[in-house]
């Protein structure tokens, strides 16, 4: 039973990331997408707003399941009984960081792979960065999310 992990803050969870996970769904027996509490990158969404949509995103998924972490990826993913790290890659830019990431956690955690898919093409474009300045801005942002995150989003930059 292979079991992959799916870091991130998905801040907000985009219909990128929801890509990734459908099609990691195919290629493993259980996907743990993993989300970080992460302070340090001040999100909008607070950790529990971000489990929920990422959970409404992904119900259709019976293999998948949804959690928050606070300690370093490496020890999640063995707490997690998994033996693979999901990254997602959009552009070539994204590759020397997720490289560096992948040898780090390679030394942390020597037993684990890091495997990394690409979102489709008509998807890798869209960032969480971009959506929450879309959304900020008031703009339609329902053909990049699940509908639960475009209205998380709508109720959040109407109540500022």
């Amino acid at each position: 039973m292979t079991r992959v992990v799916y870091p991130g803050t998905f801040d907000p969870i985009t219909n990128g990331h929801t890509d990734l996970i459908e099609r990691a769904g195919k290629l493993f027996d259980t996907v743990i997408v993993a989300i970080a509490f992460s302070p340090k990158k001040q999100p909008l969404l607070t950790l529990e707003e971000r489990v929920q949509l990422v959970r409404d995103a992904t119900s259709h998924l019976p293999n998948v399941t949804v959690t928050g972490f606070s300690n370093l990826l490496a020890e999640f993913v063995l707490q997690q009984g998994a033996t693979v790290i999901l990254r997602g890659l959009r552009a070539v830019s994204d590759f020397e960081y997720e490289f560096q990431l992948a040898d780090m956690n390679r030394r942390l955690a020597p037993s684990v792979e890091s495997v990394f898919l690409t979102p489709a093409n008509h998807l890798s474009y869209i960032s969480s960065t971009l959506i929450r300045e879309i959304a900020a801005l008031g703009g339609d942002i329902s053909e990049f999310v699940d509908p639960a995150v475009a209205n998380a989003l709508k109720r959040r930059f109407s109540a500022s």
